[in-house]
This record gives structure tokens, sequence and C-alpha cells, in this order.
């Protein structure tokens, strides 16, 4: 992306060429604001499961709830049947279209916002290397996120309500 300039929409060069994506996975400790990262070529159960094990090591103690959406990798047999032997570890899904309900989402715009959209990345080891150092700064800083909201209006606005046209009712 080039530069902006007041009055100037966003830009692209004529030469723009991706050097390829990499899978974040993330996980925001809602009480300090601490994130932990990992990066996967790929979004797959195994890459999940992968980062889950990365997560139970950080938080080896107490009980362990995962805010997650309801993509189909965060349920697969694999997935399910490790979480069957990890009682200490509660998996929450958030209700469709309410990812904003997940405050790593919060973080996930942030970490674009700040570190990425602007950016120019000549491979994915560089976009990685972003990621990691912007992680590190987040975390030397970080404290937890608040809810602008109360409890009530949050989950007022989480059921979702059937279209005034709509005979089914989604």
């Amino acid at each position: 992306m080039l530069p902006m300039r007041p009055g100037q929409v966003e830009r692209h060069t004529h030469d723009y060429e991706r050097h390829g994506t990499t899978c974040l996975f993330a996980a925001l400790e809602v009480g300090t604001g601490r994130v932990t990262t990992d990066t996967r070529d790929r979004h797959t159960g195994d890459d999940f499961l992968a980062f889950m094990r990365r997560v139970e090591r950080a938080y080896p103690e107490g009980e362990l709830h995962v805010v997650l959406d309801d993509v189909s990798t965060h349920s697969t047999p694999e997935v399910r049947a490790w979480l069957a032997r990890h009682p200490r570890i509660t998996f929450h899904f958030t209700p469709t279209s309410a990812s904003w309900m997940n405050q790593i989402e919060t973080w996930f715009g942030i970490l674009t916002r700040q570190a990425i959209r602007r950016g120019s990345f000549n491979s994915v080891k560089e976009l990685v290397a972003m990621i990691d150092a912007f992680t590190r700064a987040w975390n030397e800083g970080s404290g937890p996120f608040t809810w602008v909201r109360t409890a009530d209006e949050i989950l007022a606005k989480a059921v979702r309500k059937p279209r005034a046209n709509s005979e089914s009712g989604h």
C-alpha cells in the first residue's frame, strides 16, 4: 500500500505481489491482556491441536476456558477426543456472527491496524517476524480489555431475533 495523504483514497502500487500467507492462532489471557500466538502454514484440526497444546503448556494449572468461533477445525473428532482427555479445559463457542464477543478478535484488529495493514513484507518469514515482534511488545505493556457494555447488554445483543420478512426465522 502507498502512503496516504489528506483527501486521498488508499492506493496500491501496480506491481504489488503477495509473497504468501500464514494462519495465525492466538489466545488472550483476559485477566492480564497477554497474548500467546503461533503461526502455521494451514488451519487444520492438527494445527489447532498443536496450538492448544502450546496454550495448555503456557497455563499448566487450574481451569482453562477457551472462547472460540465455530469453525470446523475447532471440533474435529481428534479435537473432541483431545478435549475429553483434558477435563480442565472447556471450550465455549461464540454464536454465529458474534465474533465481537471474543476479545482476541479485538486484538486481531489492533495487530492488523498497527502492524500489518500498511506493511510490506517480502516473505512469510518477514510477516511472521513482524507478528512476533508486535506480540512481544504488546505483552510487555499489556493490560486487560475493558468491556464498555454490561453483561446484560452484551447477552441481549447476542440473542438473534428472527427477521420480519423471514418465514424460517433464520
